[in-house]
């Protein structure tokens, strides 16, 4: 799973909508609470960078192989109780019901946190699968290339790259 900037309004918008639309939060100020949201997940987006530049960084100091990058970044991310991968629907939802818990523009929370953080799981699943569609995607395009081989992830890397453009997917 993965976060694109470009998918945070849709995202924003959708939970906005899931959570207030369906009475399971009552807020003052639709448009501040959608802001509230929005700064949750460009936060997580500035973490998770902030976390794979530490983590080259890291592989580069120790003169690590950049093979190494999955594996130091889980490790600075478990450090930091910041979720990656798959884990960090669970930790935007969380972040998310903390916000809401201190947000002057919710009035009112009328389901339990289990209720809500299942909605928004769904949401962000939803907008953030992507990343595994995109991988199948690409690797559809190299079935005439062998996995692992530097020609394959070149132009794993290239393909990918088109292909997040034909979808609006940039950074």
């Amino acid at each position: 799973m993965r976060l694109y900037a470009s998918k945070i309004p849709a995202i924003t918008e959708a939970i906005c909508r899931e959570l207030v639309d369906h009475e399971h939060i009552e807020v003052n100020d639709r448009e501040e609470f959608k802001a509230d949201i929005e700064s949750i997940l460009k936060e997580y987006l500035r973490k998770n960078r902030e976390i794979t530049e530490r983590a080259k960084d890291t592989l580069e100091h120790r003169g690590l192989p950049y093979s190494d990058l999955y594996r130091v970044r889980r490790q600075m991310a478990d450090e930091q109780d910041f979720g990656i991968g798959d884990e960090s629907v669970n930790w935007i939802a969380n972040q998310l019901i903390e916000l809401f818990m201190q947000s002057q523009f919710v009035e009112e929370i009328y389901s339990e946190d289990p209720k809500l953080r299942g909605i928004m799981r769904e949401v962000l699943k939803r907008h953030m699968q992507h990343d595994d569609d995109l991988d199948r995607e690409v690797r559809r395009q190299l079935k005439h290339l062998t996995e692992g081989s530097d020609t394959f992830d070149v132009e794993y890397q290239r393909q990918l790259e088109a292909v997040r453009r034909k979808h609006g997917l940039g950074e």
